[in-house]
């Protein structure tokens, strides 16, 4: 089959590698679309994966194609979103609840082969059956969804929040839907991408700019989440959180980033600082926010490029052109 690999740090290519075979839990799904992450471009710098060459991919919805001799769930014919996460189930973090925090953590498209390619393998526990309604090549949506889910798990966000996004791209504006669903009194969001904000004031943001200066609150905002996994964004959100708020760090960042933090101020404000790792216990919800039209395809996905072209595709979502850009076998 045709596949995308990232073969070395900087390096990724389309080429041919053997058709996946299923073990009796197993399914293969045919591919029919598959989002790019900022996850792909730290494995192309040499972060997150253990090893290369990799099929990325981690992002997909497809066909089932093939099943193994074990599984009854799904059939030959069903569409499903694909869950990427794979756990031990034996370390302390498993057996506590804290499954993203696996110490064996692994994933399809990260540790394993993804679904950037024609067909993919994934365990029948990580497929989630799509109604008729849900078109495959939109569902690979739900994954960064399900990611979106997890923060607001995070966040417990209450009724009436003033909410600060960093960031509009895919993920930041998964926030702002969201937070305008969860009973945010406003979300704000900031970002220097100008096509970008469009975008969000497209979906209905209270204010929008390139800075933060430019928003009037003064006092600060209830809930900043950074979907950018930038430092000068984290450093700025950090010092815009109000008095008993919190801050999400969401987005992505490079291993050596670094920014500072006011522990005095921590303390007498009583801000949290905390974090969103993938996705723990929300896939299905995220599938059935999105069956339920939590958000537009038309919207989210930008750009639908053969896969033929992927190192293409990675160069522009790297130059932060465009939405959620999805490869189609």
């Amino acid at each position: 089959m045709k596949a995308a690999v990232i073969e070395s740090v900087g390096r990724a290519v389309v080429t041919e590698v053997p058709d996946p075979t299923p073990g009796p839990r197993e399914v293969v799904v045919e591919v029919a679309a598959c989002g790019l992450c900022g996850t792909d471009l730290h494995i192309l710098q040499g972060e997150f994966a253990p090893k290369l060459p990799i099929v990325p991919g981690h992002e997909f919805a497809g066909e089932v194609v093939g099943v193994g001799s074990q599984v009854t769930e799904v059939a030959v014919g069903d569409r499903v979103a694909v869950d990427p996460s794979l756990y031990c189930y034996e370390c302390r973090y498993c057996r506590t609840g804290h499954n993203n925090l696996c110490e064996r953590w692994a994933a399809i498209g990260v540790t394993t082969a993804g679904g950037a390619a024609q067909y993919a393998l994934a365990p029948v526990a990580n497929c989630v059956k799509l109604p008729e309604h849900v078109r495959t090549e939109d569902a690979a949506l739900v994954e960064p969804l399900s990611c979106a889910v997890r923060g607001y798990d995070v966040l417990q966000s209450r009724l009436g929040a003033h909410v600060l996004v960093y960031g509009s791209g895919t993920m930041g504006l998964m926030m702002l839907e969201l937070a305008k669903r969860t009973g945010a009194a406003s979300v704000d969001v900031v970002d220097v991408n100008p096509a970008r904000l469009e975008t969000a004031r497209r979906l209905g943001v209270s204010a929008s700019a390139a800075s933060a200066d430019e928003l009037d609150r003064p006092q600060g905002w209830d809930v900043v989440v950074d979907a950018t996994g930038n430092a000068a964004a984290i450093q700025d959100g950090l010092d815009r959180v109000a008095k008993a708020g919190t801050f999400l760090q969401f987005g992505v960042a490079d291993y050596a980033t670094r920014v500072t933090i006011d522990p005095y101020r921590i303390y007498n404000q009583e801000i949290t600082v905390t974090g969103s790792m993938a996705v723990l216990h929300s896939f299905e919800r995220a599938a059935e926010l999105f069956a339920n039209g939590v958000l537009d395809p038309q919207v989210f996905i930008s750009d639908r490029i053969p896969l033929e072209r992927y190192p293409q595709a990675l160069e522009q979502f790297a130059a932060g052109v465009g939405r959620k850009i999805v490869v189609v076998p």
